[in-house]
């Protein structure tokens, strides 16, 4: 049985393939009741995501994804139920905004030294406005033929360790939950077995983010078998972290998760969803 909630989605506010309102279009075609659209660094796609879930009749969770580093490792706090007008949060996205612009003009002058010019300008154009990502350079390259798909243009160009790979000076993860909590939001570790972590590393970013005052953590973030949905809900339990899950959604392709494709949870589960029904008036 699928469940009617996605609590992690990407939009073109983002680094996300359709617009915010062709992405509450799609999940209510998937029986997705309860949406929270959390694009990375940015708020600026919710406005037309909660016109379209009210046309569709569908819950719209304000959301963000937020990029943060703990132990010079990247790590991304989905924050949920958060007040996107809050003023502490508007100044801290604009900084993120102003970072993401200074690596895009950094990878650019990197694949320019590789003979690649036009770069920004066409990453630029994909992100039509939004902060510009590593996906959109991907996307560019792509469509500019420098590389045949997606995962080429990270393997061959923008991946760590590649030639127009550019490091960033994300926020301390503690700052990061934070913001959130100051905007009224539940701060999510997004897909924790993403890192590949040792399991003494997960273990200790685990422990630190609960103490940092963190709420939960993905036990599903698309594609968790068995086992590893297994795994995640022991260590939520093991640092008294609330359940949470999502698609992580950015584009309607054959390998990428979609909205409305995520299994219940098995009964029981402590979830994110039923504290904010509880503890948040406004998620009610």
């Amino acid at each position: 049985m699928f469940s009617d909630l996605d609590l992690h989605t990407h939009s073109t506010a983002s680094d996300g393939r359709l617009s915010p309102g062709e992405l509450v279009a799609l999940a209510d075609q998937a029986g997705v009741r309860r949406l929270a659209l959390t694009d990375h660094d940015t708020v600026a796609g919710l406005a037309e995501a909660e016109r379209a879930a009210a046309e569709h009749e569908m819950t719209l969770i304000p959301g963000v994804e937020i990029s943060a580093q703990w132990s010079r490792q990247e790590i991304h706090v989905v924050g949920l139920w958060i007040d996107p007008r809050h003023p502490a949060l508007e100044q801290a996205l604009a900084e993120q905004a102003e970072r993401r612009n200074h690596r895009a003009e950094r990878i650019a002058r990197k694949l320019a030294q590789r003979g690649i010019d036009g770069a920004l300008a066409g990453a630029q154009a994909l992100a039509d406005g939004g902060s510009v990502t590593r996906a959109h350079f991907a996307r560019w390259l792509v469509d500019a033929g420098h590389v045949k798909d997606f995962p080429q243009a990270f393997r061959r160009y923008l991946g760590k360790g590649k030639p127009a790979a550019v490091g960033m000076d994300w926020p301390e993860l503690d700052t990061v939950v934070g913001w959130i909590r100051a905007a009224g939001g539940l701060a999510v570790l997004a897909h924790p077995l993403k890192y590949r972590l040792t399991a003494t590393r997960l273990r200790a970013l685990l422990a630190d983010f609960s103490a940092m005052g963190g709420l939960g953590m993905e036990v599903r973030s698309g594609g968790e078998d068995a086992e590893r949905l297994r795994h995640c809900l022991a260590r939520a339990e093991d640092y008294e972290l609330l359940a949470s899950m999502g698609s992580d959604f950015h584009a309607p392709t054959d390998w990428q998760p979609s909205p409305g494709r995520l299994p219940v949870l098995p009964e029981g589960t402590r979830t994110v969803w039923d504290y904010a029904a509880r503890e948040l008036p406004r998620a009610g």
